[in-house]
């Protein structure tokens, strides 16, 4: 295997010499999106107005989607209090629909904003209420502007309910740093101002449920495995879009993006209007498509990136940087990102399809070309996929060590004994994992209906092919 020192002199050699790789897409774009020109439907902001407000009266998604996407996303907080529940699968805020508070029942709907309704109070307490308390003390440094310490304390106090009313209504999401900043923005936008009774704060709960595990649901498993697999979608596309930028990258693992894709960028863009604004669009576009932005961040940054020294201490600091400032106008960013999408779907990615659970929220909200008009699921069926994936978790956890195990194992053990270690070890892992992954050295084993192999001769047949499953 060659030296770090070899791959970076390899690199810079390349980065000199190859005048002959694809351009990258310019700032500019390729083609021009289905979705572009919604911003001058009827020829000036009122009318997109209206084109917002009737979209949200009909839950039309497929339009609402469109004109979220489109230049200036909608406009306004006051359209956001209405655009954003519906895009979430809720009516719009004010809405007056009799239906459970949180639709853990299969319900998307809100009930009464009594007090009685939102006694999340009293339920049990979660067990990451401390770390939350601590994010809260930091949160509101960038926005609002010009408030006193008691309004911003008020503040505090009104996030703090919102985390944990939706913690102690789903004590099963596991809290990661970061909420807190998604949290903050859906506060400001939907909440009305603190001088005013605070009738909305139910409201909002019940929608950060719903983004909670409709769309950052990988985010809130017990490990941090399928966030950092969604990490290497990045890589993926810029595989595609820019190989000489790709072939630098490459020399560090992808996760500079955490902090951005792990909060929808809240904790990274300090200004209210630019991430209201990618709000709008993360809302309206599939799950996946964070990582496409952060695609797109990097891409529009390709001249001081491949400027900087090939080394991969450099590298990620320069990339840890991103997206503040934002290197492009943020109607720039959002279009180029959604050409990527467009050019190299998630589903063409190798990480797709060898790193992403088809129990994560990329997969189960992934919706098809022409489906753009369908709502997002329920909170059931999100919770449902929450329990699979834990499962899948839990078991990739236990064949791991396993793993770990036998290989540390491999010399003092004789192989027809280390073929038996194995079969009792898969056993063992089947009976604990419900829905154990095919393909698997348990269900190698279980290829061979109780017949345990009778000479050492039979066991290393065996055991070949066990391996073959344990090491793909």
């Amino acid at each position: 295997m060659d030296e770090p020192a070899d791959d970076i002199k390899s690199i810079a050699s390349e980065m000199e010499e190859d005048q002959k790789l694809p351009e990258p897409i310019p700032a500019g774009l390729d083609e021009k999106g289905p979705n572009q020109d919604a911003h001058a439907d009827g020829g000036g902001v009122e009318d997109k107005k209206q084109a917002i407000l009737h979209a949200c009266r009909t839950r039309d998604l497929a339009r609402l989607r469109a004109l979220a996407e489109s230049p200036g996303g909608f406009l306004s907080d006051d359209l956001r209090q209405q655009a954003w529940p519906v895009l979430l699968g809720l009516p719009p805020f004010g809405t007056d629909v009799k239906a459970e508070d949180d639709g853990r029942d299969g319900h998307n709907g809100y009930s009464s904003t009594t007090s009685s309704a939102f006694s999340w109070e009293s339920l049990p307490r979660h067990k990451d209420e401390d770390q939350v308390q601590l994010d809260v003390n930091r949160a509101f440094v960038y926005y609002p502007k010009n408030q006193t310490d008691s309004q911003r304390q008020h503040q505090k106090s009104l996030l703090s309910d919102l985390i944990l009313s939706v913690l102690r209504r789903h004590p099963y999401l596991h809290y990661f740093q970061g909420y807190h900043d998604i949290a903050q923005v859906l506060l400001l936008v939907l909440n009305p101002p603190i001088s005013t009774p605070n009738t909305s704060l139910p409201q909002t709960s019940i929608l950060l449920s719903h983004l909670s595990l409709l769309h950052i649901r990988d985010f809130m498993l017990p490990s941090m495995t399928p966030s950092l697999a969604q990490l290497h979608l990045i890589p993926d596309i810029l595989r595609h879009a820019d190989p000489l930028l790709y072939r630098l990258l490459s020399l560090t693992e992808p996760f500079f993006a955490l902090a951005g894709t792990l909060t929808m960028y809240a904790h990274e863009v300090p200004t209210f209007s630019e991430i209201t604004r990618l709000f709008d669009v993360l809302l309206a576009r599939d799950p996946c498509f964070t990582a496409y932005l952060f695609a797109s961040l990097i891409l529009a940054r390709r001249d001081e990136l491949l400027s900087v020294e090939p080394d991969r201490d450099i590298l990620h600091a320069v990339l840890s940087r991103l997206p503040d400032p934002l290197p492009v106008p943020i109607e720039t960013l959002i279009a180029n990102a959604a050409a990527l999408e467009r050019k190299y779907p998630p589903e063409t990615l190798p990480s797709w399809k060898k790193r992403v659970s088809k129990w994560s929220v990329l997969k189960t909200a992934r919706r098809k070309p022409g489906m753009e008009g369908i709502p997002p699921g329920s909170i059931e069926d999100a919770q449902q996929y929450f329990e699979k994936q834990v499962r899948e978790l839990e078991w990739l956890e236990k064949r791991d060590r396993a793993r770990k195990w036998v290989w540390q194992h491999r010399r003092s053990v004789g192989m027809a004994g280390m073929a038996v270690v194995v079969a009792v070890l898969a056993v063992l892992l089947r009976r604990a994992g419900e829905n154990v992954p095919s393909g698997t050295w348990a269900s190698v084993y279980l290829g061979y209906p109780g017949v345990l192999p009778g000479s050492v001769a039979e066991g290393m047949a065996w055991l070949s092919g066990v391996l073959r499953g344990l090491w793909p």
